[in-house]
């Protein structure tokens, strides 16, 4: 599932295309996405996935569409009201113990997703060549979903926060994708670009899981507590915030962090805010990628950030946050 909410709008720009209607969330694309924004061509066709199975997926089509169209109703009226709600300026002081509580209940209504490696994935060793590329914002469930997949199949990625407000990254989705929904990936290994949470998890499973099927319950769950997050953390992670740089950064952010951890959903969000695009190291309980942790940061502790811009290392979340908006804020509100 994913989000087409009219409380997003789609970003007006110069550069237009042509939406066709496509029979699957699924198609073969011949680009993939730099750090810096720009469009890497590998192949110049497109691939539309085959329509053997039309019966069965267009049944399955119609009741993903009558779920996800639920959820575009639902957001478009908790969109306005957590903007309303959602504690004003993000970068000014702010009551910490407050909140690590709703970070930290959040957590707990999502467990026990998004905090381990599963025994059967695959071993880091033999990932991926080049890192699948996500398109998301924190506050969405069904995004949410998905990063909860990453974490298990202990999936590095490069994330492109795609918030309410974006200035660069929903304009790319609308171009390669032909539509403003999320999230949306990429991966360059296989030329496949899709949307659509649940036909985005079944394909990590299937690619990067050992040809298995999902956990049990992490799709369903989704419906009954995914929203919890984004309810408690008040729309967090949603909007861009209106100083922010609107240069992205020459190099890409690394944060070392796993999905349902309370401090790393902190920094997480306020990438989002700012539009940063970073790579997202999973850590998570049993990663063979732990020892790549201990080695930059001396620690087992998550979050920690690596900022190749400025050669600027941290492992504090509350450091992390004053450093993302000091340092990422635009010329004239610095």
């Amino acid at each position: 599932m994913s989000i087409q909410s009219p409380c997003f709008p789609v970003v007006n720009g110069n550069l237009r295309l042509a939406i066709a209607s496509f029979p699957s969330s699924t198609l073969r694309s011949g680009q993939r996405i730099s750090g810096n924004g720009a469009w890497i061509p590998k192949r110049g066709r497109v691939y539309v996935k085959s329509e053997a199975n039309t019966d069965e997926e267009t049944s399955s089509s119609s009741s993903e569409s009558t779920t996800s169209g639920n959820a575009s109703i639902f957001s478009s009226v908790l969109c306005p009201l957590l903007k309303l709600f959602s504690g004003g300026d993000p970068s000014q002081q702010r009551n910490h113990a407050l909140e690590v509580a709703t970070s930290s209940l959040a957590s707990i209504a999502r467990l026990p997703w998004g905090s381990r490696v599963s025994s059967m994935s695959t071993d880091v060793s033999s990932s991926p060549p080049l890192r699948l590329q996500l398109f998301e914002f924190e506050a969405c469930p069904f995004c949410r979903r998905v990063r909860e997949a990453m974490t298990e199949l202990d999936l590095s990625v490069e994330v492109y926060p795609c918030p309410k407000g974006s200035v660069r990254h929903r304009e790319l989705v609308r171009r390669s994708g032909g539509q403003e929904m999320f999230p949306f990936l990429i991966d360059p290994n296989t030329d496949t670009s899709m949307y659509e949470s649940g036909d985005i998890v079944k394909y990590l499973f299937n690619q990067y899981g050992n040809g298995r099927g999902p956990s049990t319950g992490l799709l369903e769950s989704t419906l009954f507590t995914g929203w919890m997050p984004t309810l408690l953390r008040a729309g967090r992670g949603m909007s861009l915030w209106d100083k922010a740089s609107t240069d992205p950064p020459p190099q890409m952010l690394e944060l070392f962090s796993y999905e349902n951890n309370s401090y790393a959903r902190l920094v997480r969000e306020a990438l989002c805010e700012l539009e940063l695009p970073y790579v997202l190291h999973n850590i998570g309980e049993g990663s063979t990628r732990m020892r790549s942790l201990l080695n930059v940061s001396g620690s087992d502790k998550v979050p920690f950030l690596v900022d190749p811009n400025t050669g600027v290392q941290l492992g504090d979340y509350q450091k992390i946050l004053a450093y993302l908006f000091k340092t990422y804020s635009s010329p004239a509100s610095a």
